[in-house]
C-alpha cells in the first residue's frame, strides 16, 4: 500500500507540471554524456514499470546503459547474447579499437549475437525505437546510440481458423504476431516476386501494416493506389484490420463490404496470384484482401480442392441458400398477405388454419420472429462456447415451440424464419451474410406494404447499388456485369484448373498467363484417351486386383 501511495502521490505531482513540448524529427542530438542522455531518455519516456536501466562497465573501459522494456523482449536472450559479451574484459576481445568512433562497428561485426541492429544519432527518436521493442545502448564519450532488434511478444501457436473452416485444406491460420503471418506468406510464395510494403501507421499506436504483393503480376496502379489510401490514414490507433477496412474501401455507406478479409494464408496466396494485393496489420489475425468483388464472397477453399464438378455443385448450392435467406421470408409474406390465390387450394388452407389464432398481421409475425433470431444468435456468438450451444437450443427448441402453442406464432412461419437462418449460415464471409441478413427487414417491410410489387422494388433497388459498386475501380459485380465470358470459369461455376489458363481480365495483371494455351487441350485430349484405354503412356495395369475383369 505505501508502494501505491508513493506512485499516487509522484503522479499527482507530474500531472501538475507542464508537459514536455513534443520531439520534432531531425531535432536534438546525442550528447557526449551518458547521465544527459540518460536523463533526456527518460524524461522522454516517462515513468512506467517495466522500463529497465542497465548500467554496466562496457569491457571493463567505459561506461554504458543498456535501455528496453522488459515486456517487449526476451531478457535471457539480452542476457547471454548482449550484456554477457560486452561485460566482458578486454583482454577477452583481442581486436577491441582504441577509439571510440570504431566501438560500435566492432561491437556489432564481433561482440553482440543479433539479427538486425543500427546505429542512430538522434535523441528525439530513441523513444519511438525503444516502444517498439528495440534495446538501446548507450555509451559514456560517444554521440551515437546502438539500436539493436530484441523484439519478443508471446502469441497463440497457429492453429485452425475459427470462421473459416474447411473440409479437405490446410488446417494453419493467420495469428496476431505480423511476423508469423508474412513467414506463413513467405512459406507458400517462395518467389523473388513477392513483396512486402511496411510502415506503421496510428499516432499513438504506431501499429505495423504490411502491404503485398507480386511485383510480376499486381496492376502497378492498383498497388500504388492501395499505398495511398494507406499512406492518406490520420488516426491514433489501428487495433484491428478492420480498422484499415473501413478506411479504405470505396462506399463506407454500403451494406455490402468491398474489402474481402480472411484467416487462411492459402487463401491470400491464391489472391496474390491472381494479383490482388494483401494486407496485414500487426495484431490482427486477418488478412484484407484488394480489390474484392461481389461473387468473392461466396467461394471457399472446398471449391478448389475438390473436383470441379463437386465444387461447382456446392457453389450452386451455396448461392441458391444466399438468394434463399435474402427472399424468402419477403415472400411469404407478399404471398400470404396479398397473393393467396398463388398458392395450391390445400396449401392456402393449412396454412390459414395455422394462423387462426395468431393476432397479427404476417408481417408483424415474421419481423418479430426475425428479430428475435437475430437476439438469440447474437447472445449465442457473445456467451462462452459451453453456455452458447445450450442457449441456442433452448431459444430455437423451447421458445420456439412456446411461441406457437401460445398463439404468438404460426408453425410455418416458425419454419420460414428457421430455413432462412439455415440459408444465412451457408454464406461463407461473416461480413456479406451481415449485409444480407439486415437487407431482409426492408424488404419484408416493402412486402408487407406493396406484396410482390414490393419485393421487386426492392430486388431492384438493391442490384442497382450492386452495379453502383466499385471496389479499387473494378465494378463490383465483375464478371458478370461488365460481361466477360472468359471469367465465368470461376463465378457461378468453377471450371476445371486446366482450362482457367488466365488470370481474371478485369485485374489488368502484368502476366495475364496462368497456364500455357496448350494444356487445356492437351488434358482434353488425355481425358478422352483415358476413357477409351488407348492411351499408352499410361495404360491400365491389368496385373493389380481392379485390373482382374479382363483374365
Amino acid at each position: 500500500m505505501q508502494a501505491w501511495k508513493e506512485k499516487y502521490v509522484s503522479y499527482i505531482k507530474n500531472q501538475k507540471q507542464p508537459s514536455p513540448p513534443p520531439s520534432e524529427p531531425g531535432g536534438e542530438k546525442l550528447s557526449l554524456s551518458l547521465s544527459a542522455n540518460l536523463e533526456k531518455l527518460l524524461h522522454g519516456l516517462g515513468q512506467s514499470g517495466d522500463l529497465v536501466v542497465r548500467e554496466f562497465l562496457l569491457f571493463g573501459r567505459y561506461q554504458a546503459a543498456l535501455v528496453f522494456f522488459s515486456s517487449l523482449v526476451n531478457q535471457e536472450q539480452i542476457q547471454e547474447h548482449i550484456l554477457k559479451p560486452l561485460m566482458a574484459r578486454s583482454n577477452d576481445h583481442p581486436g577491441l579499437p582504441d577509439k571510440l568512433t570504431e566501438l560500435y562497428h566492432y561491437i556489432w561485426n564481433a561482440a553482440v549475437q543479433v539479427t538486425q541492429g543500427t546505429t542512430a544519432e538522434e535523441l528525439s527518436a530513441l523513444p519511438s525505437e525503444i516502444v517498439k521493442g528495440q534495446l538501446i545502448l548507450l555509451t559514456e564519450g560517444s554521440a551515437e546510440a546502438l539500436v539493436l532488434d530484441m523484439r519478443q511478444v508471446d502469441t497463440r501457436g497457429v492453429d485452425q481458423p475459427q470462421t473459416e473452416q474447411v473440409i479437405r485444406g490446410p488446417r494453419e491460420g493467420y495469428v496476431e504476431k505480423l511476423e508469423n503471418n508474412l513467414s506463413l506468406l513467405r512459406y507458400r510464395l517462395q518467389s523473388t516476386d513477392f513483396r512486402i510494403e511496411i510502415s506503421p501507421i496510428g499516432s499513438r499506436t504506431q501499429s505495423r501494416v504490411a502491404l503485398c504483393y507480386l511485383d510480376s503480376l499486381a496492376d502497378p496502379k492498383l498497388v500504388a493506389e492501395a499505398m495511398r489510401r494507406i499512406s492518406i490514414i490520420q488516426t491514433d490507433g489501428i487495433i484491428d484490420a478492420g480498422y484499415i477496412e473501413q478506411f479504405i474501401e470505396d462506399q463506407p455507406l454500403s451494406p455490402f463490404p468491398q474489402v474481402q478479409s480472411t484467416e487462411r494464408p492459402d487463401k491470400t496466396v491464391a489472391a496474390l496470384l491472381e494479383g490482388r494485393v494483401a494486407i496485414l496489420v500487426d495484431g490482427s489475425p486477418f488478412a484484407l484482401i484488394v480489390p474484392a468483388l461481389f461473387n468473392q464472397f461466396f467461394q471457399t477453399i472446398d471449391d478448389y480442392t475438390e473436383r470441379f464438378i463437386m465444387g461447382s455443385l456446392i457453389r450452386i448450392i451455396r448461392l441458391i441458400a444466399l438468394a434463399f435467406s435474402l427472399f424468402f421470408p419477403a415472400l411469404y409474406v407478399s404471398v400470404i398477405s396479398f397473393n393467396p390465390e398463388l398458392m395450391p387450394t390445400d396449401f392456402a388452407v393449412a396454412i390459414s388454419g395455422g394462423r387462426a389464432g395468431v393476432p397479427f398481421p404476417a408481417v408483424l409475425e415474421v419481423l418479430i420472429m426475425e428479430v428475435s433470431m437475430e437476439v438469440l444468435r447474437e447472445a449465442t456468438i457473445r456467451l462462452p462456447q459451453m453456455i452458447g450451444g445450450a442457449l441456442s437450443i433452448v431459444g430455437v427448441l423451447v421458445i420456439g415451440q412456446a411461441a406457437v402453442a401460445a398463439g404468438l406464432a404460426s408453425p410455418i412461419t416458425v419454419v420460414i424464419v428457421a430455413l432462412t437462418t439455415i440459408g444465412s449460415f451457408a454464406t461463407p464471409a461473416y461480413n456479406a451474410a451481415i449485409a444480407l441478413r439486415m437487407l431482409r427487414f426492408p424488404l419484408i417491410l416493402l412486402a408487407g406494404m406493396f406484396g410482390l410489387y414490393g419485393v421487386m422494388i426492392g430486388t431492384i433497388l438493391i442490384i442497382n447499388h450492386l452495379l453502383f459498386l466499385e471496389s479499387f475501380s473494378v465494378p463490383y459485380m465483375s464478371p458478370y456485369i461488365p460481361g466477360k465470358w472468359r471469367d465465368w470459369k470461376d463465378s457461378l461455376v468453377r471450371a476445371p484448373l486446366w482450362w482457367m489458363h488466365s488470370r481474371p481480365s478485369f485485374l489488368h495483371t502484368r502476366d495475364n498467363t496462368r497456364l500455357p494455351a496448350s494444356i487445356p487441350g492437351n488434358y482434353t485430349q488425355q481425358i478422352l484417351q483415358q476413357g477409351g484405354e488407348t492411351n499408352e503412356q499410361f495404360p491400365a495395369d491389368h496385373n493389380t486386383a481392379g485390373g482382374s475383369r479382363n483374365q
